[in-house]
């Protein structure tokens, strides 16, 4: 029985739960990106890169080495890098406006104390 209590507590501790709900959110982010720029950014750039003809991300140079797949890719990782930084950007200043106004905190008793023996002191 202490196996499964030890994994209890092991398993529900603010960090491991934390953790899970953000690689599962990060999981449905991912694929919600990857659909964007895939599905609405990429086929513009195509369209241009291409002339209106062709998919330029076929294009291969010698047997075998195909350049435009890597650029594509390479392409699609910039895209997603941004998208991901404008979202972090965003949090974070949302995060920041949350934290601006600390409320102002009133003198201990010790403190006001102090303050009044200072007080006589500079009479």
């Amino acid at each position: 029985m202490g196996f499964v209590k030890e994994f209890k507590e092991f398993a529900m501790k603010g960090n491991v739960v934390d953790l899970a709900v953000g690689v599962i959110i990060g999981g449905a982010f991912g694929k919600i990106v990857t659909a964007l720029v895939g599905d609405i950014v990429m086929p513009p750039i195509n369209y241009v890169i291409s002339r209106g003809g062709g998919d330029w991300q076929k294009l291969t140079v010698g047997p075998g080495i195909k350049i435009g797949d890597f650029a594509g890719t390479v392409l699609d990782f910039l895209i997603v890098a941004f998208a991901i930084f404008l979202v972090v950007k965003g949090i974070n200043t949302f995060k920041k406006e949350e934290a601006a106004a600390p409320a102002p905190t009133e003198p201990s008793s010790t403190d006001k104390l102090l303050m009044e023996i200072r007080d006589e002191l500079k009479k």
